[in-house]
C-alpha cells in the first residue's frame, strides 16, 4: 500500500511519499546495528535519558502543529489530537525520569551467594504501529527502548506518514544519533525480511488481529521476542445500583472517543435489566445529539473515520449484523457528502449465533446487551475472543472489585471508562495480544534480564 496523507474529512490528498527500497532498508539495519554496538547503547544511560527528555520538550513545543497533522491525516478531533501529543510527551518524560530506577540492578536473596539481576539492551527492535494513535503508539515504543539502548526500526501505518516523519524528526532534533529511531516506509514483505535478520532481536506490534497473527508467526519462526497489542471488544458494565446519568455520559464518551477507533474503547455495553431501558434512552440521546463534522471545529463531538474505505466496511458490518437478527436501535448509515462520516450507531438484541457477537466494531458502534445478575454479566463478558480492558459502573465498589477479579482482561476500570497513562501497564489476553507496554512492566519486556552470581567462598 502506498504511503500518502489523505484528509478523511474532505478526501483531499495532502502528500505522497516514496517507499524505501530494499537497499535502503538494508542500510538502515546496518546503521542501527552499528549504533547498538557503540557507546550509545553500551555506555552510560544518562545521554539516552537526556535525549528522551529533550524529545518530550520538543513534542510539547510543537504540539499545535503536530496535533493538526494528526487531525489532517486520520481525522481525530483537534482537542483529542492535542491531548495525544501531550500524552506522548508525558510518556517520553516518564521514561527519562524513571529509566535509571527501572533499570537499576536488583538483588536476589539466595544461599548460593551474592546474586543480582542486571538489565541490558537486547539489540534491534522492529515496531509495526497503527494509525489510530499516530504519536502515542510510537512514544510507547520509543520511551522504553531509547532508555534501554535498543535501536528501533519503525513501520508506521501507510495513512499517517506525516506523523511518522514528524516523530522521527523530534527524536533526531533531540540529539538521538542516526539509527536510534528510524522511520521506514516499508511493505509487509520487507518487514518480514527485517524480522528474519539475525541483528533484529525483538518485534512490537499494535494493530489488528490479522496483522498480529502474521507478524507474531514470523517472529516465532525466527525465535524473536515479540509484544502484541491487538484488538478489543471491551465490556462496559452498568449494574443495577449505578449512577445512570454518569454511566451514560461516560459510555457515550468512550464510544465516540477517536470516532470509536480505539482498541480499548467500550464496545459491548452490558446493562442490568432493571435499569436497561433508562440507560439506553439516555445513552442513545447523547449519541443522537452529538454534533458531527469537521474535526478541526472545537464544537464537534464526532469526526470522520480514518478513511472512506473504513467507513464503508463498518457500515457493511452493521448491515450484516442486522441481517443476522440484531436490532438497529439507532444510526447505522454512512453520511452523504465528502468525508468518511458514519452516524453513531446502537445495536441491540445480538444473539450468540450472530457473527457480530464475536466481532470488533472499530468505529462509533455500540452493542447493548441486557443481563439479570452478576453471574450472567461475568459469563457474557468472558464469552469473547478478546480481553483487553473493561469498565464497571456501580455504587458498590467492593462488588465491582469482586467482579473485576473474574473478568478476563488486561485491566478493569471501576466507575470510569478505560484509558491510559505512562505509569499504567497496557495490554491484554486472548486475541487482544500478549506482553505489556508502558509503566515499569513495559520496559522489562525489552531487556536482557541477566543474572550474576558471586558464589560463597
Amino acid at each position: 500500500m502506498p504511503y500518502r496523507s489523505v484528509n478523511p474529512a474532505t478526501g483531499e490528498v495532502i502528500a505522497t511519499f516514496t517507499s524505501d527500497t530494499d537497499t535502503e532498508l538494508k542500510s538502515a539495519v546496518t546503521v542501527a546495528h552499528a549504533l547498538y554496538e557503540s557507546d550509545w547503547s553500551r555506555g552510560p544511560r544518562r545521554r539516552r535519558l537526556e535525549t528522551l527528555s529533550r524529545a518530550a520538550d520538543l513534542l510539547e513545543e510543537r504540539s499545535e502543529d503536530l496535533a493538526r497533522t494528526i487531525t489532517e491525516e486520520m481525522g481525530k478531533r483537534i482537542s483529542e489530537a492535542r491531548a495525544e501529543v501531550r500524552l506522548s510527551a508525558q510518556i517520553l518524560r516518564f521514561y527519562a525520569t524513571n529509566g535509571d530506577a527501572f533499570l537499576a540492578p536488583e538483588q536476589i536473596r539466595s544461599p548460593l551467594g551474592d546474586v543480582w539481576v542486571e538489565y541490558h539492551p537486547i539489540g534491534l527492535v522492529v515496531a509495526v504501529e497503527p494509525w489510530n494513535y499516530p504519536f502515542y503508539q510510537l512514544a510507547r515504543v520509543a520511551g522504553p527502548n531509547i532508555a534501554i539502548g535498543n535501536p528501533v526500526l519503525t513501520k508506521h501505518a501507510s495513512i499517517v506518514p506525516g506523523c511518522a516523519t514528524a516523530f522521527e524528526k523530534a527524536v533526531s532534533d533531540a540529539g538521538a544519533p542516526r539509527g536510534a529511531w528510524t522511520n521506514l516506509f516499508a511493505s509487509g514483505e520487507q518487514i518480514a525480511d527485517l524480522i528474519a535478520d539475525d541483528r533484529v532481536q525483538g518485534v512490537a506490534l499494535t494493530g489488528s488481529e490479522k496483522a498480529g497473527s502474521i507478524v507474531a508467526a514470523q517472529a516465532a519462526k525466527y525465535l524473536k521476542k515479540s509484544v502484541m497489542e491487538l484488538g478489543g471488544a471491551d465490556v462496559f458494565a452498568v449494574l443495577d445500583d449505578a449512577d445512570i446519568d454518569k454511566a451514560a455520559a461516560a459510555g457515550a464518551e468512550a464510544r465516540l472517543n477517536g470516532a470509536g477507533q480505539v482498541c480499548n474503547g467500550a464496545k459491548r455495553f452490558i446493562v442490568h435489566a432493571s435499569i436497561a431501558a433508562r440507560f439506553l434512552d439516555k445513552f442513545t440521546a447523547l449519541l443522537a445529539n452529538t454534533k458531527i463534522g469537521d474535526p478541526m471545529d472545537e464544537s464537534v463531538g464526532l469526526g470522520p473515520l480514518c478513511s472512506v474505505q473504513a467507513r464503508d466496511e463498518l457500515a457493511a458490518q452493521v448491515a450484516r449484523a442486522v441481517k443476522a437478527g440484531a436490532t438497529l436501535h439507532f444510526g447505522g448509515s454512512a453520511i452523504k457528502g465528502p468525508g468518511a462520516f458514519l452516524q453513531p450507531t446502537v445495536l441491540t438484541n445480538i444473539t450468540r449465533d450472530n457473527p457480530a457477537y464475536f466481532e470488533e466494531f472499530f468505529g462509533p458502534v455500540a452493542q447493548v446487551y441486557v443481563i439479570r445478575d452478576d453471574e450472567e454479566l461475568i459469563a457474557l463478558a468472558n464469552d469473547s475472543h478478546f480481553g483487553l480492558s473493561g469498565a464497571i459502573f456501580t455504587a458498590n465498589v467492593e462488588r465491582a472489585k469482586a467482579l473485576a477479579s473474574r473478568i478476563e482482561t488486561g485491566s478493569v476500570w471501576i466507575n470510569t471508562r478505560s484509558s491510559t497513562a505512562p505509569e499504567l501497564p497496557f495490554g491484554g489476553v486472548k486475541r487482544s495480544g500478549y506482553g505489556r507496554e508502558l509503566s515499569k512492566f513495559g520496559i522489562k519486556e525489552w531487556v536482557n534480564q541477566k543474572m550474576v552470581v558471586v558464589a560463597n567462598q
